[in-house]
């Protein structure tokens, strides 16, 4: 059963809690996040758990008051995932991601850039920014399914306030001299140590991290960071200058030839290969030019580097079949200087179980919607409801495998290929495990049926 392989998992959590009736307290949350249906409010959520007329001081107190880090939560995610995860590396995505806040006694909450705001005209929101890493899980080794992100790691990474103009000179000097070292480029950088050593603990010493990531992490603060162990991929922009080695009787260590990436593209004397990764539902061929041991002056410093090109893509539209369009070329950047390009290609590929991981977390269990102003309590929930997020889709990995077999409901009419439980699926198997078996939940002081979880929604 899905519920009884969540219970499983989340008992792993009680070394986290310094006390049992906090991690009672953390278990009941976790599973009346899952079920509650609408808005995840703290409140509606104490409704859909049957706690309506009870206190709820210490449900609120346990994430401002009780001193545990919500981060140790993927410890045994990571532990019980590590046996699904085959081949010579470990894929690992890191991305940051944004939620949306109203309450103005937030400290954490800024003004930044909306993600959503069309593209010539950036709009701002107000809203927390946090920091998430996914264990990559290759489902497309044992099965033609689509790898699986399962978050890891989701920390707050907030910008440092501006001081006003009319402040201090030295003010502004704190300032520029604070933001250079809490930004997001520098917390991407601590986390590759902090994901090596998680890994080191769940047993993977010897296994290699590769971490994929996007443009905004491809700069010199994080690939000048050397971790043991962990390699980077990236994608890169086409107008970066890059060099070779100068010779061996030279007295310079970088080439005088530049050259940028989209010159590569357009080399006719370097051939395109090809090779076969996973994506969209079945093996695809894809072509690609690569360039071994370069440097980034700009970038990387001396540190050696791989280039990948990949060719556009071509694709057509079903209303006008006779014509093509293209899509991008990729330039991807690699601290993997040798061995295989299928696998690397393939763990960048599979970056994009991180956006899913964005998209299932904000729109369908409703993480940030928790309305909590303390600065203590701001950080940690989001956290706490990813990691309950993530042990849910590791339960059904361990009770149904990759597959969407029977226990799940029968499809709509209009969607019959979907091949993999999504998370709507795993949440409305979960609701009727919960009423038919209460049993399951009898020791957390829960007792969910349908006519709670209406109530709850209604409230």
């Amino acid at each position: 059963m899905l519920l009884s392989a969540w219970l499983d998992i989340v008992a792993a959590w009680r070394p986290v809690f310094h006390q049992p009736r906090s991690f009672r307290r953390a278990t009941r949350q976790a599973l009346g996040l899952l079920l509650c249906l609408g808005r995840r409010t703290l409140s509606r959520i104490l409704w859909t758990n049957g706690a309506e007329q009870r206190s709820w001081s210490a449900d609120y107190f346990l994430f401002s008051r009780s001193g545990w880090d919500p981060q140790q939560l993927f410890r045994p995610i990571v532990e019980r995932a590590l046996p699904f995860c085959r081949g010579p590396y470990l894929g690992v995505a890191v991305d940051d991601t944004r939620l949306r806040k109203t309450g103005l006694r937030i400290q954490q909450a800024f003004y930044q850039r909306d993600p959503l705001s069309p593209k010539f005209r950036y709009n701002l929101m107000l809203g927390l920014r946090f920091l998430q890493a996914s264990l990559l899980i290759p489902l497309h080794h044992s099965a033609a399914r689509a790898a699986r992100g399962l978050p890891i790691r989701f920390e707050e990474v907030s910008a440092v306030k501006r001081p006003r103009r009319q402040a201090s000179a030295e003010e502004w000097k704190q300032y520029r001299a604070v933001v250079k070292i809490h930004n997001l480029s520098r917390r991407g950088a601590d986390l590759l140590t902090q994901l090596r050593a998680v890994f080191d603990a769940a047993g993977a010493v010897h296994r290699t991290l590769v971490v994929a990531v996007d443009g905004s992490f491809c700069n010199r603060t994080v690939f000048t960071r050397v971790v043991r162990g962990v390699e980077l991929i990236a994608r890169a922009r086409k107008d970066i200058v890059l060099c070779w080695r100068a010779a061996a009787d030279s007295r310079r260590f970088y080439g005088t030839d530049l050259f940028t990436p989209e010159q590569i593209r357009q080399d006719d004397s370097r051939p395109w290969r090809k090779t076969q990764v996973f994506y969209g539902g079945k093996r695809r061929t894809i072509y690609y030019k690569e360039v071994p041991e370069l440097y980034w002056r700009g970038g990387a410093l001396r540190r050696p580097l791989r280039l990948f090109v990949l060719r556009s893509t071509r694709y057509q539209v079903r209303k006008n079949p006779r014509r093509y369009y293209y899509r991008k070329p990729a330039y991807l950047l690699t601290t993997v200087l040798s061995g295989p390009v299928a696998p690397l290609l393939q763990i960048y590929f599979d970056r994009w179980q991180i956006e899913v991981n964005h998209r299932e977390e904000k729109d369908t269990l409703g993480v940030g919607q928790a309305q909590l102003w303390n600065v203590t309590s701001v950080p940690k929930q989001p956290a706490f409801a990813v990691a309950t997020y993530s042990a849910l889709l590791l339960a059904s990995l361990q009770a149904f495998g990759p597959d969407r077999g029977p226990a799940y409901a029968a499809l709509p009419k209009w969607r019959r290929n979907a091949k993999r439980p999504s998370c709507l699926d795993l949440l409305a198997l979960l609701r009727k495990e919960a009423a038919e078996h209460p049993e399951l939940t009898a020791t957390l002081g829960l007792q969910p049926t349908p006519a709670t979880l209406t109530a709850a929604a209604a409230a």
